[in-house]
């Protein structure tokens, strides 16, 4: 995997939007790295989104958005000590618990950069994993489309209403305490999560030759893998 030096097919860069999820992501990282590895095994969604990209061992995976670095474990011991992978965020904070996770554990084969994943500072990889990101972009359509150029398996999980009246509700709920968060607009915030979730399974459709979809946790979490 090699530093990207193109940038004229990358989707448009949004400072205001990488200042948004820097300052309200970073404003709450203590709390979200506990609740994010108290919650990493309910439901199986970390663990499902893991094993859509079939990695092997020697690959080389990326985690976008990796946060405090909960997918990390996973994805590591996916690719085994000869693989590599890589956590990308733009939020410091959160980089600097996924380092500790990193330092704690001894992993001499996983490291973490500070970056923009809708400007990927990658050129290539055999798997591409985003959790709970491209909800907080406003054109994820395009940023995904960058990331199917990046691998041959590319995986995104997202919040997604399509559960019952109670767990849409939930979701509503978490979506409006943090709608600074998500950017959303005037309307019903399940409306703008369920179209950012469908451009990403377009995206894939669009750029690779075959799409998976899963969902947990009662419908509110939708898994799409794309494989070319």
């Amino acid at each position: 995997m090699n530093p990207s030096d193109g940038s004229e097919d990358r989707p448009s860069f949004d400072p205001e939007s990488a200042r948004r999820i820097m300052r309200e992501y970073g404003s709450w990282a203590p709390v979200y790295d506990w609740f994010a590895r108290a919650t990493a095994s309910i439901g199986g969604v970390r663990a499902g989104c893991v094993a859509a990209l079939d990695l092997e061992p020697g690959d080389t995976a990326v985690d976008f958005g990796c946060g405090p670095g909960v997918n990390l474990p996973a994805l590591r011991e996916a690719v085994g000590p000869d693989g590599r992978v890589v956590g990308v965020d733009v939020t410091e904070p959160m980089l600097e618990r996924a380092r500790g996770l990193i330092e704690r554990r001894g992993w001499t084969n996983v490291s973490v950069v500070r970056g923009d994943a809708t400007r990927p500072p990658i050129s290539r990889a055999d798997g591409v994993l985003a959790t709970f990101v491209t909800s907080l972009f406003p054109d994820p359509y395009a940023v995904v489309c960058r990331w199917c150029e990046l691998a041959d398996a590319v995986v995104v999980a997202n919040f997604a209403p399509h559960g019952g009246r109670v767990a849409n509700a939930a979701l509503r709920a978490f979506a409006r305490m943090n709608a600074r968060l998500f950017d959303f607009e005037v309307g019903d915030p399940l409306c703008q999560l369920a179209e950012r979730t469908e451009a990403c399974r377009r995206a894939l459709a669009d750029c690779l030759d075959r799409v998976v979809s899963r969902d947990y946790v009662f419908g509110t979490i939708r898994l799409h893998a794309g494989y070319s």
